[in-house]
């Protein structure tokens, strides 16, 4: 098929297209490089712009003969969403929106869309199931709400149909090791105890020891990037095949503390650095688990790197190399 992919030279982006040109669709990436690489766009044609550009989102649709999205591009720093809401509104949503109205114009019918945990707010049960309350603490989670919402507007106005991808933690890195995860700034835990093993950081923090927890640090579910990229392609299919509209989680399923991943990190690089115990950081619930069984059950969807060790060690060859460095 050929697939526009927005947000396609992210990290989650990056993974998705590889996968998609692995499986031999026709790929356009869209992606205004504001937090993309253009080295992690591995093939297909690419197209710097912005959502917030309606024409040339029509120009794209006219002149391509796009069969599904796949849209990934959003603002996603939790912290910032907090101070700046106006943004993650405007990127998250309004463009979002600019985005749907092309594609009715154009008669595109299907698109996945990248949402994520973060539309739970404070779970309340573990693990998170897809009918669990949708109460987002922070303006991002909220931001990929409204769009969920929207696209449900949309399927049920205009016969758009989707598949809504709710991830957890994303982790790891291409195991060929040609793309991986690199922000800036970098807030993801693995990464950043990464940097601390390769003495890029002095030490790395848990925030809170205190948790009601197995070792009193937060646990969290964390899904190889790789596994995330297999499902959106097995949405795509799913919706091409007339597979009707869709919620579905994706996580591991297992929870690892954040000493855990620490320890696992030691282990897997085999350094030695400093750990300090801070204060607990606002709004950080104690646990965090997805069930992942209705999109196993609908879908068939299997993750290969459900091992901690092993998705931080594709994680760590990564950083080993210098990233796009």
């Amino acid at each position: 098929m050929k697939i526009l992919v927005t947000g396609g030279a992210g990290y989650i982006g990056s993974h998705v297209l590889k996968a998609l040109l692995k499986a031999k669709h026709q790929v356009i990436t869209l992606d205004n490089l504001q937090k993309g690489h253009l080295k992690a766009v591995t093939g297909g044609e690419f197209i710097e712009g912005d959502l917030a550009d309606k024409k040339l989102l029509n120009q794209i649709f006219q002149k391509n003969k796009i069969e599904g999205v796949i849209h990934l591009a959003a603002d996603s720093l939790v912290g910032e969403s907090m101070q700046n809401p106006a943004k993650y509104y405007r990127n998250n949503f309004n463009n979002g929106i600019n985005l749907l109205e092309a594609m009715v114009k154009n008669d595109v019918k299907n698109i996945v869309f990248s949402s994520t945990a973060a539309v739970y707010g404070e779970p309340k049960e573990i693990p998170i199931k897809e009918d669990n309350p949708t109460q987002p603490t922070n303006t991002y989670g909220e931001s990929k709400l409204f769009f969920e919402k929207a696209l449900k507007r949309y399927q049920q106005i205009h016969d758009l149909n989707f598949i809504s991808l709710r991830y957890f933690n994303a982790a790891g890195a291409d195991p060929e090791i040609e793309i991986g995860e690199a922000h800036s700034p970098e807030t993801h835990l693995i990464p950043l105890v990464l940097d601390t093993a390769l003495k890029i950081r002095d030490k790395i923090y848990i925030f809170g020891d205190d948790y009601p927890t197995r070792d009193g640090s937060c646990i969290r579910d964390y899904i190889h990037v790789n596994d995330l990229a297999s499902a959106h392609l097995l949405a795509l299919k799913a919706l091409a095949n007339g597979h009707k509209s869709a919620i579905y989680n994706l996580g591991n399923g297992a929870g690892y503390s954040v000493k855990e991943v620490i320890e696992t990190v030691k282990k897997v690089t085999n350094c030695e650095f400093e750990v300090e115990v801070s204060a607990r950081r606002s709004g950080d619930p104690a646990v965090l688990i997805a069930s992942s069984e209705k999109i196993k059950n609908d879908l068939n969807w299997q993750p290969q790197y459900s091992e901690l060790e092993k998705i931080i060690s594709t994680a760590w060859k990564w950083h080993q190399s210098g990233g796009f460095n």
